[in-house]
């Protein structure tokens, strides 16, 4: 195993754990949704759609993972 497969490994469980937990909530708020017909939007989710999209949080700690290699590295290097 190389160096970064644990890390890697941890990433892609913060990522899995994040999604299902995503999936979990829109699966709920669509039975609640089936009940009533046509209910409006939260204002929460109207002032930050994109908040609670998975996407923007992969990009944001695969940003974090990359920032703190790049810093272990270099401060790791014998220079």
């Amino acid at each position: 195993m190389g160096i970064w497969t644990w890390p890697l490994m941890g990433i892609v469980v913060i990522v899995m754990a994040i999604s299902a937990y995503s999936t979990i909530r829109v699966m709920n708020f669509e039975k609640k949704r089936q009940r009533v017909n046509d209910s409006p939007i939260s204002e929460e989710v109207k002032e930050h759609p994109a908040l609670f999209n998975p996407v923007f949080w992969v990009y944001i700690l695969a940003l974090g993972f990359m920032l703190l290699m790049i810093a272990y590295l270099a401060l790791s290097s014998p220079n």
